[in-house]
C-alpha cells in the first residue's frame, strides 16, 4: 500500500541522540521541517534543540515511548508530518510500524513492511538465501520454540552454537553456549531478551564461528528498483556482539572476494524488490563467508561508508522515499569496481564513544556534561547527541558520540584516530576513549587480523588504572601539603574572631 503523498516537506523523526541530530542536518540541508518525537528524559538534548518542532511521546521507558508504535504516529499527525524516519533500533525494523505508517498517510523513510518482513526476520531471509546458493552456517531455524527441544537441536549442530532473535539484531537476545549443560538457562535468558527487545520470542540456533570475522556489505535500491553495493565495512572488534571499531573498507578481502560476496549481497535484496538502504551482513573465516542477516534499516556505522563513497545515505533514504532519483551509479550490475566509479577511495574508521568507566569494566557512567570538545580538521567528523550541560540518564545507551576519521590509507587513518581521541575532551563523566586508543595500538588490530573473539581475547578485563608519574606525584603531594595548610590556618581564624555557627566556618568548600 502506497502513501498518497508523494513530497515531504515535514518529517518526524521517531528516534533520539547522534542519529536524529544526523536526520536533521539532512533535512536542513533538503529544506525539510523536521519534527522530534521524543520522551521526556530527552528534552535536554541536541536534537530537542535542533528540531523545528517537537511532540513528547511519552516517559523514559521505551515501551511507553520509543517502542510505542501508536504514540509515535499519533504525534506525527499532531505536528502535520507527511513522514516518519524511523533512525536505527527501536522500531525502525518493525514491519507493523512500518505498514501502520502507511495506513495513516505518511510516508516511511525505510523498506516496505513486506520487504522488512522478509529480509528482516532471520529465519525467511535464510530461506531466501539458500534458494540463491548463498553458504549458509548450519543452523536451526524451526518453529518450535520449545527450550528442550532448542537443546537438543544445539547438540545437531554441535557446540560451541550461538543463539539470536529471529526479529531483530544488535546482539540483543543472543547467546554463546559452549556445553550443554549451560544450554537451558542461556537459551531461556535469550527468549526473554529478544521479546523484550523486540516484541517476539522466537529465535534460532546457528554453529558459532570461533576465528570469524564480521564483514558487512551496504546495499541501496532506488526507488525504480535498481540495487547497487557501496562495498563493505570490517565490523570484528565487538564486546557482547555490539559493535565499538568499524572501517571501511575491511582489510581482509581481495578484489574477486569482494566482488562474489557484494554479488551475493545484491542478488539477496533484488529477490525481494527491497527499497532504500539496507546492510547484508556475512561471517568470513578461512576464506570462506557465509550470510548471517540482513538489517532493513540505516546502521550506525554508515559514517564509513559514507566517507569512502562520497555519498549521503540519509538523503538518499529520503529522495527515495518520495520515489525521486538519487546520484548512485546504477550502470554496474555486477558490482565490479574496475567498471564502476563506486568503488571507493582511501580509508574511514569509526569508534563508538561511550559514557562508561573503562577501568571498571565498562561499567556505565552517568551525569551531567561538562566541557566537551571536538578537535574538528580535515578528515575528521563528529556525530554526537549531548552538548556540554546536557545529562547521560540510565534510560538509555550510553553512547556520547560517533568520531570518525578518514584518511589516503589504513595506517594513516589510524594514527589519525589516535590523535582524535587523544584530543577529544569530554568531561563530567568517565568514557572509553582509554580503552579505545588501546584497541587501535593493538598488534592484531593495526595487522588487521582481529576477529570477532578479538575483543573478549584481549580486553576481557577491566583496563588497569593509570598511575601519575614521579613529576605527577609531587605536585599531588604538594596540593595536599597547601590544601592542609589552607584548613588548618582557616580553623584558627575562624576560632579568633568569626561567628561559632557561621556556615563558612565548616571545611566542605575545601574537601
Amino acid at each position: 500500500m502506497k502513501s498518497k503523498i508523494k513530497t515531504i516537506k515535514r518529517l518526524a523523526i521517531a528516534n533520539r541522540g547522534e542519529v536524529a541530530v544526523r536526520i536533521i542536518r539532512a533535512c536542513q540541508e533538503m529544506g525539510i521541517e523536521t519534527v522530534l518525537l521524543h520522551s521526556e528524559p530527552d528534552e535536554r538534548t541536541r536534537a530537542y534543540r535542533m528540531a523545528d518542532h517537537r511532540v513528547l511521546i511519552g516517559p523514559a521507558p521505551t515501551a511507553e515511548s520509543y517502542l510505542s508504535i501508536a504514540k509515535n504516529i499519533e504525534g506525527a499527525l499532531s505536528a502535520k508530518a507527511d513522514a516518519i524516519h524511523p533512525g536505527f533500533g527501536f522500531l525502525s525494523e518493525n514491519a507493523d510500524f512500518s505498514e501502520a505508517c502507511l495506513k495513516a498517510g505518511l510516508i516511511f523513510v525505510g523498506p516496505s513492511p513486506e520487504s522488512i518482513r522478509t529480509l528482516g526476520d532471520k529465519v525467511l531471509s535464510k530461506e531466501i538465501a539458500k534458494k540463491l546458493k548463498i553458504p549458509l552456517v548450519p543452523c536451526y531455524e524451526g518453529e518450535n520454540q520449545t527450550v528442550s527441544f532448542l537443546v537438543q537441536e544445539a547438540e545437531k549442530v554441535g557446540f560451541p552454537v550461538i543463539v539470536k532473535a529471529a526479529a531483530g539484531g544488535g546482539g540483543r537476545g543472543m547467546k554463546v553456549i559452549h556445553h550443554k549443560e549451560e544450554a537451558h538457562a542461556l537459551i531461556e535468558s535469550a527468549q526473554r531478551e529478544a521479546k523484550a527487545a523486540f516484541g517476539s520470542s522466537k529465535v534460532f540456533i546457528e554453529k558459532y564461528l570461533d576465528r570469524a570475522k564480521h564483514i558487512e556489505f551496504q546495499i541501496f535500491a532506488n526507488a525504480s528498483g535498481e540495487v547497487q553495493h557501496l562495498n563493505e565495512r570490517e565490523c570484528s572488534v565487538q564486546r557482547r556482539h555490539q559493535k565499538i571499531i568499524e572501517e571501511a573498507p575491511s582489510p581482509s578481502l581481495t578484489p574477486e572476494l569482494r566482488k562474489t560476496m557484494g554479488e551475493a549481497a545484491v542478488a539477496l535484496v533484488e529477490a525481494v524488490g527491497y527499497r532504500g538502504a539496507g546492510t547484508v551482513e556475512f561471517l568470513l573465516q578461512a576464506g570462506k563467508f557465509y550470510f548471517m542477516e540482513m538489517n532493513t534499516r540505516l546502521q550506525v556505522e554508515h559514517p564509513v561508508t559514507e566517507m569512502i563513497m562520497g555519498v549521503d545515505l540519509v538523503k538518499a533514504q529520503i529522495l527515495t522515499a518520495q520515489e525521486l532519483p538519487i546520484p548512485f551509479n546504477f550502470k554496474s550490475k555486477k558490482n565490479d569496481p574496475s567498471d564502476s566509479p563506486f568503488h571507493g577511495r582511501g580509508h574511514s574508521i569509526e569508534c563508538r564513544l561511550y559514557a562508561e568507566n573503562p577501568y571498571l569494566g565498562g561499567v556505565p557512567s552517568t551525569g551531567l556534561l561538562g566541557m566537551i570538545h571536538w578537535p574538528e580538521s580535515f578528515g575528521r567528523r563528529f556525530e554526537y547527541g549531548f552538548d556540554e550541560g546536557d545529562e547521560i540518564t540510565p534510560h538509555y545507551d550510553p553512547m556520547i558520540a560517533k568520531l570518525i576519521v578518514w584518511d589516503e590509507t589504513r595506517d594513516l587513518a589510524i594514527q589519525k584516530m589516535q590523535r582524535v581521541l587523544e584530543d577529544s575532551v569530554v568531561f563530567g563523566v568517565h568514557t572509553n576513549i582509554p580503552l579505545l586508543r588501546k584497541i587501535l595500538a593493538h598488534e592484531e588490530f593495526v595487522d588487521g587480523r582481529m576477529t570477532t573473539r578479538f575483543f573478549e581475547t584481549y580486553f576481557s578485563q577491566p583496563l588497569e588504572s593509570p598511575q601519575p608519574t614521579e613529576e605527577a606525584q609531587y605536585f599531588i603531594e604538594q596540593a595536599r601539603r597547601q590544601i592542609s595548610s589552607t584548613i588548618m590556618n582557616s580553623s584558627t581564624t575562624v576560632s579568633e574572631g568569626y561567628e561559632t555557627h557561621s556556615p563558612w566556618q565548616g571545611h566542605w568548600r575545601i574537601i
